[in-house]
């Protein structure tokens, strides 16, 4: 979660950005933003429209995607990956890699510094080619769809009501 003072930067730096885009900065568009800032899950346009709704609640699911749309374009938004079925987004556009959950599609954060630099192998990129960035994924199951979470408390619970006998 961000600091208040990161939080009011991410804002300011925003408004920045709207004026030179020439854009508008409108509250419907911070309301928007804000709500990409303060989830900590990548979400959909969908999820934002739920939690921007509770601020604005003549907001249209439509205004939700055309600013997303609009973020996406002007660089203050980023997707977040292409194949986990729905559009997921992010506000932090420092340089990091991400781990995914192939069973709920929870996407956390990795920071740059946590995986090793890549080398590109024996096949080179295709001719003509030009890298802008280059991230990775980390797929697998997190603690809570593998049951790691309900078995220790189930171990726990009957660990202690048989103490109890």
């Amino acid at each position: 979660m961000l600091t208040s003072a990161a939080r009011n930067a991410a804002i300011e730096d925003m408004r920045r950005r709207c004026k030179e885009q020439g854009m508008a900065f409108t509250f419907q568009r911070q309301v928007i933003y804000e709500a990409v800032l303060d989830s900590r899950q990548h979400p959909t346009p969908e999820n934002i429209y739920e939690q921007v709704r509770g601020r604005i609640p003549s907001i249209s699911l439509g205004t939700v995607y055309k600013n997303v749309k609009t973020f996406l374009d002007t660089g203050l938004l980023k997707e977040v990956s292409l194949h986990h079925g729905s559009l997921r987004l992010e506000a932090n556009m420092t340089p990091h890699h991400h781990v995914v959950c192939s069973g709920c599609k929870a996407i956390f954060d990795l920071e740059e510094t946590e995986v090793a630099p890549l080398e590109l192998g024996k096949t080179p990129l295709p001719k003509g080619f030009a890298v802008s960035r280059c991230s990775v994924e980390i797929i697998g199951l997190c603690a809570s769809c593998r049951g790691i979470g309900a078995s220790k408390k189930k171990t726990q619970n009957n660990n202690s009501s048989g103490a109890s006998k």
